[in-house]
């Protein structure tokens, strides 16, 4: 899978996987080692989280990440 993350929003990035994942948010969250709230503030928008937490996800699944460089 190759996800352009300079299309989606923080949010919309971590339930993309998680849904493609077919998994709920307890099964994601305990998968890469969060917990199920962690999951639910961050896929809801409360929270953000951090560019290692994409990382270490990406390297869970196996995803190539492009990070563009932003338009001036």
């Amino acid at each position: 899978m190759k996800i352009n993350a300079n299309d989606y929003k923080p949010n919309e990035v971590l339930r993309f996987i998680r849904q493609n994942s077919n998994l709920t948010q307890k099964e994601f969250a305990k998968k890469i080692n969060k917990s199920e709230d962690w999951q639910y503030s961050n896929e809801n928008g409360r929270s953000r989280y951090f560019f290692s937490d994409l990382m270490e996800i990406a390297k869970i699944y196996n995803l190539e990440i492009i990070i563009k460089e932003k338009n001036k």
